[in-house]
């Protein structure tokens, strides 16, 4: 098995959504933000090569909204999906299984682009197997009024149209050497994978956790539905993750790739912080 880090550019989200009830005078110190309290974040994917199977997990934004939308988000940065797959030596045509953490555009606007003509949407990735979990699913295409705005059907449906779409029903191995587990809090039935590499694991965190900062137990993003939900889940995550000394994958951490954990008297902290590659 080969894991490679899959950048696809940064976008800006305001500081205080990103932090929910955690004062600025306390986030801006762990994550820093502009004049106009925007921080600047990652769209980190990862790509997993493992015997025939090619297997990439989120995909970042894509290219095909328009001006007036992306103008909300202000993406910077020199990297992009189809760049980084090239720097690896791969292309979308490679791509065996895309996995689908959830369907916020942030994480699955890449799995589709246009067609040839420019007149209608085709699968960025015409080989894969894309998945997510059942729940996800129907609760992105009947979304609540809270969440509408991030689940565009221009990024879903063209999938399930295709065929090549298949839903999870239970948590458990999907394919060998990745597990996933579900999580509810920031939405439902997030898909949270766990990577079997060389008798670690590695754990995609998506937005069960978008960064280091977010470590803290109150530390939670004000986009998440059920924020009590994400106190649940982090406190079963973080039993797991101290028991079996996971190595947590950060998605949108724009200074920190990967860390690991440790139990302090404030509670559970950062070990350490490192790049994936130093593990590999």
């Amino acid at each position: 098995m080969k894991l490679y880090t899959i950048q696809t550019g940064n976008f800006k989200l305001d500081g205080g959504a990103m932090f929910g009830v955690v004062p600025k005078v306390l986030w801006q110190k762990k994550y820093p933000s502009d004049e106009n309290n925007l921080c600047n974040w990652a769209m980190r994917c990862l790509l997993i090569e493992d015997g025939e199977r090619l297997i990439l997990i989120d995909n970042g934004i894509g290219d095909k909204q328009d001006e007036k939308f992306l103008k909300h988000y202000h993406l910077n940065g020199d990297d992009s999906l189809e760049k980084s797959l090239a720097k690896n030596g791969f292309s979308a045509e490679d791509i065996t299984d895309v996995i689908l953490t959830h369907l916020h555009f942030d994480h699955c606007g890449g799995s589709i682009t246009y067609s040839d003509d420019g007149k209608e949407y085709a699968l960025s990735f015409p080989n894969a197997t894309y998945w997510t979990s059942r729940k996800q699913y129907e609760w992105a295409t009947h979304p609540n009024h809270r969440e509408k705005a991030s689940f565009l059907k221009e990024n879903i449906l063209p999938i399930e149209e295709s065929g090549q779409l298949r839903l999870i029903e239970e948590e458990g191995g999907i394919m060998p050497n990745i597990d996933i587990k579900f999580y509810h809090g920031h939405t439902e039935a997030q898909v949270i994978p766990h990577i079997n590499y060389h008798g670690r694991t590695i754990v995609f965190m998506a937005d069960l956790m978008p960064s280091a900062a977010h470590i803290p137990m109150p530390w939670i993003m004000a986009f998440d539905v059920r924020p009590l939900q994400t106190l649940k889940d982090r406190e079963r995550f973080y039993k797991e993750a101290l028991e079996h000394d996971y190595v947590l994958f950060f998605e949108h951490d724009l200074y920190n790739e990967c860390a690991s954990l440790q139990e302090t008297e404030k509670g559970v902290r950062i070990r350490e912080t490192f790049k994936l590659e130093e593990i590999l």
